[in-house]
Order: C-alpha cells, then sequence, then structure tokens
C-alpha cells in the first residue's frame, strides 16, 4: 500500500533526504538555514512525499512556484515540477505514476493551464503528458577563430559599456536583467527573488566564484550580462548570457571572445537561433555541442492553454486530443482572430489528431506540428493541416530557457 501526503516545514529535511537518496547523492552541508545550498529555495507546503505499507518514505515530487513566458510576451503561472524521485528499493512498483496522478491533480486544483519540468530522462516523463518544448546547446569558439564581423560600412557602433564585476557584487542587477529578459522570451521561465536571495541553483544564482560582465546601455541602464569563470586553465566558459538587446548581446560577446589567456570560449547554454556563428567572421568556426532538450511542457487545461498565448496569424485547426494518463480525449476547434484565441468544443471533423504531450511540445513554438506530422507523433486528416498549423504556431521568437530548476 502506498501513502501519498503533501508536506509541510516539518518534514523539509526528510523530504531533502529521501530526495538525495533517490538518486544516490548526499546532502551537501550548508548552514543552519540552507542558504547557498540547489534544494534550498524549496516550497516544503508544495510538496508530496510518498511512504510505504511501514510508514517509511520512499518517493518524493516538488514543485515551484514560477511564471512562463508564452509566444507574443503573455505571462502564465504554472508550476516548476522538480525533486521527483523513488527509492531504488521501490521502484518499478506505481510509485512514481501514484505521485505524478496526484501532483497533476493538486496542479489542476491551482488552476493552472501548464505545468513544466526538466526531465532527467526523456523516457520517463512523456508518458505523464509532458513534451519537450525548449531545446538548448552549446557552441565552442577557438580563440584563434574569435574575429568578429566589422559593423557595415557607415553603421555606428552602439553606444554602452561593459563593467567587470564579482558575483557577490551583481546580485541585486543580475536579477534585475534577467527579470527583464525573461519577459520577452517565449520559453522563460522566472527567477523569484528567493531563489537570489537564498544563492539556490546554478550558477550564477548560485554563490560559486564567477566574474560578471555587465553591459549598460548609453543612459547606464543595465541591460545585459554574462557569467563565467575560467576552467582547466585554458577555458573560459560562459554559464549564461543574457541580454535585452542586440547591441547588448554583440558587446558582451566581443568582450568574452577578446579575453586574453584562454584558448577557447565556451557558451554553455544558447538558443537554437543563438545569432552568434553568423557575427564570427569564419562561419565554422563555433563548434556546436550536442543538441538537447530543456523545458518540458505539460498542457492541464488545453482552452486556457492555447487562449494564454499570442498568435501572429489568423487561422482555424479542429485539434482531436488524447490524454491516456488522465483518461481524457476532448476536440477542440480553435479560432485565431488578430491575435487573440477561443478554443471550444466541437463536433467537426479534426484536422490533427495528437497526445497531450505533443501538444506541450508545440505549445511554445519550438517543434513545428508538420515536423510531428512527419514523425508520425501527429495525424493530418487533410493534406493542408500540418502547413496551417505550423503557421497558427510558430513563434516570433525561438523559445528558450536558461533557468535550471
Amino acid at each position: 500500500m502506498i501513502d501519498i501526503r503533501p508536506t509541510s516545514a516539518q518534514d523539509h529535511q526528510l523530504f531533502v533526504e529521501t530526495m538525495h537518496a533517490a538518486f544516490a547523492l548526499f546532502v551537501d552541508p550548508v548552514g543552519e538555514d540552507g542558504t547557498g545550498a540547489w534544494w534550498s529555495a524549496f516550497e516544503p507546503e508544495r510538496g508530496l512525499l510518498a511512504r510505504d505499507a511501514d510508514g517509511r518514505a520512499i518517493g518524493t515530487a516538488g514543485a515551484y512556484t514560477l511564471e512562463l513566458t508564452l509566444p507574443g510576451g503573455r505571462i502564465v503561472p504554472v508550476s516548476g515540477v522538480t525533486a521527483v524521485g523513488v527509492l531504488p528499493s521501490h521502484r518499478r512498483r506505481g510509485v512514481l505514476t501514484a505521485m505524478m496522478r496526484r501532483q497533476l491533480a493538486d496542479l489542476r486544483a491551482r488552476g493552472e493551464a501548464v505545468a513544466v519540468l526538466l526531465a532527467s530522462e526523456a523516457l520517463i516523463y512523456r508518458r505523464f503528458g509532458y513534451g519537450p518544448a525548449t531545446y538548448t546547446r552549446a557552441l565552442t569558439v577557438p580563440r584563434h577563430k574569435a574575429a568578429l564581423t566589422p559593423p557595415r560600412s557607415g553603421a555606428a557602433e552602439p553606444a554602452g559599456t561593459v563593467e567587470l564585476l564579482h558575483r557577490d557584487q551583481a546580485v541585486d542587477l543580475l536579477e534585475q536583467v534577467y527579470d527583464r529578459h525573461r519577459r520577452t522570451r517565449p520559453g522563460a521561465v522566472s527567477r523569484p527573488h528567493r531563489w537570489w536571495a537564498r544563492g539556490a541553483g546554478q550558477p550564477p544564482i548560485a554563490p560559486k566564484p564567477r566574474y560578471v560582465a555587465l553591459h549598460r546601455d548609453a543612459d547606464g541602464t543595465p541591460d545585459g550580462y554574462a557569467s563565467y569563470a575560467i576552467e582547466d586553465k585554458r577555458s573560459l566558459v560562459v554559464d549564461e548570457t543574457v541580454a535585452a538587446t542586440d547591441a547588448a548581446y554583440t558587446a558582451l560577446a566581443r568582450y568574452l571572445l577578446g579575453h586574453d589567456l584562454v584558448q577557447q570560449v565556451v557558451f554553455r547554454h544558447v538558443p537554437p537561433d543563438h545569432p552568434l556563428p553568423w557575427q564570427l567572421a569564419d562561419y565554422n568556426a563555433a563548434e556546436q555541442g550536442k543538441h538537447t532538450d530543456w523545458l518540458w511542457a505539460r498542457v492541464l487545461d488545453v482552452p486556457a492553454a492555447l487562449t494564454a498565448r499570442g498568435w501572429s496569424t489568423d487561422g482555424e485547426l479542429v485539434l482531436d486530443v488524447d490524454d491516456p494518463f488522465l483518461g481524457e480525449h476532448h476536440r477542440h476547434l480553435l479560432t485565431v482572430r488578430g491575435g487573440e484565441a477561443s478554443c471550444v468544443p466541437t463536433d467537426r471533423a479534426p484536422d490533427l489528431s495528437l497526445d497531450i504531450s505533443d501538444l506541450g511540445s508545440i505549445l511554445l513554438g519550438g517543434t513545428l506540428p508538420s515536423t510531428l506530422v512527419r514523425a508520425g507523433h501527429l495525424h493530418a486528416h487533410h493534406p493542408d493541416a500540418p502547413a496551417r498549423a505550423d503557421a497558427l504556431f510558430r513563434s516570433d521568437r525561438e523559445p528558450h530557457c536558461l533557468h535550471w530548476f
């Protein structure tokens, strides 16, 4: 028998220890308040604890209270699912399935249309209705190939400055710049103040030694930063580059690529549409790392999710959506006019049939419906349905999520 109950602040230590044991990790020694630990921003009241018949803790599932930016700059509340694990001694007994079913019911009760997570293993979460929605990769540029193309003849150099700071000097500014950035990028999620204050997560949130290149515009307003450190005495590794404008990004790239006494610059986490290869004098100088999934999305309320995002093209689609994990099947008429959508039940013949996980993949515009039709995930009932769906769901910017949770 499996008992699943919500946690409270009194369960915090047990939750942390059980979650670490599920991943064969050890709890890092930290101060009494946990500040500086990657898990120190856990929200105890949002956790679930699974217990066996003897009352022993055997599994955990948690969630952060976040915001997600959708295409069109729309922002919606989401739950960032995290700390999902089952002790090795109790796997393949239905514990994970029971926790995920309970958690989805709780998230729906909160009135949220979408949940998100970072998948430790791609095979696990699709069966619970999650689909990969944003992608990321690394770019490595050897210093001897790091020359940037000069500005077009007659073009003025953008005004602005780059200031070198230590991470501890810049936390408040990093928080401000990131928040400005995430509101403009589809797929980006918020970093609540609690994360920065507690040093929870990965650099530059975590209080690890880092240099910060801070860009200010012509008026002196911070509008971009790059967090970096030298690793192995030869690689300048950039945790993330955040910029509100193309000018700020270019200035930061020039600063990083011009750093002395390194053999290469590694941009660890960049979107698929990153402009750097086009800015280099040698297009092939940027060695592209593994293209991988990052943020996964789970649609909890189809009409609410589709009407929440912005749209750049008018049109209609009838979507036949199957949600096998929750035992649901609905057909919706999606109508877009002037950037706004309505989504209502319909008996009309479908244009596309799809699984709820695939709807999560196309929601942010990072995966084209036609790609999933060709892959056999979506079934098109009319020859023109994939092209019409592509035109509707395409985002004005490639979705990208920097945040690790």
